[in-house]
């Protein structure tokens, strides 16, 4: 189940801070519970990405995107993601989540989010986001404008480029 308790804590504690400029990082700390672990006591890599939620959602509230979608009636969605775990992570373990946005292309927002423990980098997401109304994918222009910050185009890290042309290879629907 969503950790919506957790989330509501979340975005209480990211209310409570100054806001972001569009490329600032959101950081947050975190707890493995008991009921994120998997079935070899360590926290399940689904649960990652739920827990990610919790660091992007109030990173999107302090960058003014959700006020922005809120005030523009469009909708956020998920287009992609590719993550690195690295460390175990087990029962009551405390983390660090670092959240920014990294760069866009007419159609995505890019994110980059990390968990950290002591210094060590326990795993890396990049996700691929789309802001969204009823004719399809608002372009990232659009979304930029309505955040005021129309000129943020960083370009994307050569990491990144490779990762969308390979996402654009891919088939879909996929192979059965």
């Amino acid at each position: 189940m969503f950790p919506f308790i957790r989330l509501a804590l979340s975005m209480r504690a990211a209310s409570r801070l100054d806001d972001l400029p569009v490329d600032g990082t959101h950081v947050s700390a975190h707890s493995c519970l008991p009921w994120d672990l998997d079935m070899f006591a360590e926290l399940n890599n689904g649960r990652f990405l739920t827990l990610f939620d919790l660091g992007r959602l109030p990173l999107a509230k302090r960058i003014g995107l959700l006020g922005a979608v809120k005030r523009e009636g469009w909708r956020l969605t998920m287009a992609g993601v590719t993550v690195r775990y690295r460390r175990r992570v087990q029962v009551w373990s405390r983390f660090e989540m670092r959240s920014r946005m990294i760069g866009r292309d007419a159609r995505f927002l890019y994110m980059q989010q990390s968990m950290w423990r002591d210094g060590d980098c326990l795993a890396s997401a990049l996700y691929r986001a789309a802001v969204a109304d009823t004719g399809g994918i608002v372009h990232t222009d659009r979304v930029m404008a309505a955040l005021g910050a129309p000129e943020w185009n960083p370009p994307l890290p050569g990491w990144v480029e490779t990762w969308v042309r390979s996402e654009a290879e891919r088939p879909w629907p996929p192979e059965t």
